[in-house]
């Protein structure tokens, strides 16, 4: 009784990759999101500061682009590692490196 239990669970907690079409989409959805949050970003005005009621926009770009960023490093990793790129701290380290220079060139705009 035990055994076909354990067999059951088994069968119910096997790990189900993506498909590659949904996983694009996740990724194009994310970078929309991190790029429109450092564009909001980079056009906010300092002086805006002064005013508190200003500040709930600038701490919500700071989030989504923090959030969405960090999100889109990790399926960028996940990409590496599955296309045998890179594994663990190096394929996080190459997503890493993408997403930042991805921001870095949107801020230059």
């Amino acid at each position: 009784m035990s055994s076909e239990v354990e067999r059951l669970l088994r069968g119910a907690l096997v790990p189900v990759e993506p498909s590659i079409a949904l996983g694009e989409r996740l990724e194009r959805r994310l970078s929309s999101l991190t790029g429109a949050a450092v564009g909001e970003l980079a056009e906010f005005d300092p002086s805006a500061l002064r005013d508190p009621r200003r500040w709930a926009r600038l701490v919500a770009a700071g989030v989504v682009a923090g959030t969405a960023g960090g999100a889109l490093v990790l399926v960028r990793a996940r990409q590496h590692e599955r296309r045998r790129e890179a594994q663990g701290l190096r394929a996080l380290e190459r997503g890493l490196r993408e997403v930042s220079a991805d921001v870095r060139r949107r801020l230059r705009r």
